[in-house]
């Protein structure tokens, strides 16, 4: 299975943006799945998780401010994020949880501008 981040972009802060994870199969059925963010000179973290059953996690930076969203039917992922600030800039990857289901893609970059 491969999975493709895209819709990243340069935006201001407060504005809206969402970004979007297509797999090349029916993956999100099957898996728990994640929104994983890695901002310049830090580590990747976790941002937002959906299990099978649509439950729904959120890191707290992003609680309130992010929503993930599955549509199996195009096999993809979303992730609409509103609100946005400086902080949240970084480049965006979508993968499993825990276990990684794919190697690191190139993701897709997001930066906000203050």
């Amino acid at each position: 299975v491969q999975l493709q981040a895209s819709g990243g972009g340069l935006v201001q802060t407060g504005e809206s943006l969402t970004v979007s994870c297509a797999a090349s199969g029916d993956i999100f059925r099957s898996n728990v799945m994640g929104w994983y963010r890695q901002a310049p000179g830090k580590q990747r973290e976790l941002v937002a998780a959906i299990s099978r059953g649509g439950s729904l996690n959120y890191a707290d930076s992003v609680k309130g401010r992010f929503t993930i969203s599955v549509d199996n039917a195009k096999n993809t992922m979303y992730l609409q994020m509103n609100s946005l600030k400086p902080e949240d800039t970084g480049v965006y990857s979508c993968n499993c949880i825990p276990a990684l289901c794919v190697l690191w893609g190139q993701g897709t970059q997001v930066t906000v501008s203050s």
